[in-house]
């Protein structure tokens, strides 16, 4: 019972209690001009719908619908047999509580009907109605107007759950993106500098006893590259800063002389029909790719062919080393798969082919909009 109450409080806004003095009222009509077995059936109307009406809240699925059924029937009996229609204002709020659509329009249509055919009668069938003619009308209007504003109470407060549980899925997601997106850009952005300064490091220590001149000047690099780092990841940290292209492709070159890998660069290197974005994506992923080639091809040479054709722009970085034997391996390592998820925010494509040495195909198209957003980005 408790529970009934905390649902009917929640449903109605009302405190249970409040509608005892609609089953008190039932009385005065029964009693009111009527005789012994009319009072007795009155009396055990009032009693049946009471109970359904308590269990129709309980409980769930069918039985809801037939408690309701049973609860319209008394009503109408109630208002014929005695004018007393304020049963239907019980089933005002109770239709409005209804959660599906076509239930609700069911019982709401059957609602007004019941409640128009019964109190037209009853304006010739009962003197006590005459006398009861502004709360009559009163109780007609709350009938029209409670389950309607019920029901659309219920579907906002539904929808405002719904919204906040979607707002909070959003927030999370955003944050797990913003961090995945992070972890790549500091992978990609250390991982080339920490692979120049390994390689400087074991170039030093190996010309430290024989050419302590030049090892000097290794180490110069690998401050100067470290500092770079530092800085890098500072802006990546506080401004994500976009890199350009032919800053890309500068700090390759130093890498690959580092790496001892002939270096070649074919095409222009200043990009003319991509957005800024675009160009940022590009060049996180050629420093991937080179970040690859240095750690695990064992190539001498590698070049990147620029071709800016009139529908897109393609990039290529070809390396001469042992190549990728299989598919899986072509599909794993979070290198690979951070440089198909960005190229796919800006309806890019990477192919990886693997034909004595790697070649690995990137493709991002001219002019590019950001969906949603409806300009250049």
């Amino acid at each position: 019972m408790r529970n009934w109450f905390q649902r009917f409080r929640k449903s109605t806004g009302l405190s249970p209690f409040v509608w005892i003095v609609f089953y008190i009222l039932p009385f005065y009509f029964i009693l009111y001009d009527s005789s012994t077995l009319e009072v007795v059936i009155g009396i055990l109307m009032i009693i049946g719908y009471f109970i359904s009406y308590v269990l129709s809240f309980t409980s769930k699925g069918w039985l809801v619908y037939i408690g309701a059924s049973v609860q319209i029937a008394i009503a109408t009996a109630m208002s014929l047999l005695f004018g007393y229609i304020y049963f239907f204002l019980f089933l005002a709020f109770f239709i409005g509580n209804v959660r599906r659509l076509a239930a609700f329009i069911t019982f709401y249509t059957i609602l007004l009907v019941s409640t128009f055919a019964t109190s037209y009668y009853g304006f010739f069938a009962h003197d006590v109605f005459i006398t009861q003619l502004p709360f009559v009308f009163l109780s007609i209007l709350a009938v029209i107007l409670l389950p309607v504003s019920t029901y659309n109470k219920n579907k906002k407060e539904k929808l405002q759950v719904e919204l906040a549980s979607a707002n909070k899925r959003i927030s999370e997601l955003v944050k797990l993106e913003e961090r995945q997106r992070i972890s790549r850009d500091l992978h990609d952005t250390l991982g080339q500098k920490l692979s120049l300064i390994g390689l400087k490091s074991d170039l030093a220590a190996k010309l430290i006893t024989k050419n302590p001149a030049q090892a000097r000047t290794e180490i110069k690099d690998i401050q100067k590259t470290s500092r770079i780092a530092l800085k890098e990841v500072r802006e990546l940290v506080m401004e994500m800063r976009g890199a350009r292209l032919k800053d890309e492709i500068f700090r390759v070159d130093q890498l690959l002389k580092a790496a001892q890998i002939d270096f070649h660069i074919d095409g222009e290197v200043a990009t003319k029909n991509i957005s800024l974005i675009a160009e940022n994506v590009i060049s996180m992923c050629i420093k991937e790719a080179i970040n690859n080639v240095v750690k695990h091809s064992n190539a001498t040479q590698c070049s990147i062919l620029i071709n800016q054709l009139e529908s897109h722009l393609q990039v290529k970085v070809i390396d001469n080393g042992r190549g990728m034997k299989d598919s899986s391996t072509k599909q794993s390592g979070s290198g690979l798969q951070g440089m198909k998820e960005r190229l796919e925010f800006v309806n890019g494509s990477v192919d990886i082919i693997s034909d004595n040495g790697t070649t690995i195909v990137i493709e991002v198209p001219n002019n590019y909009i950001q969906q949603g957003e409806g300009a250049n980005i």
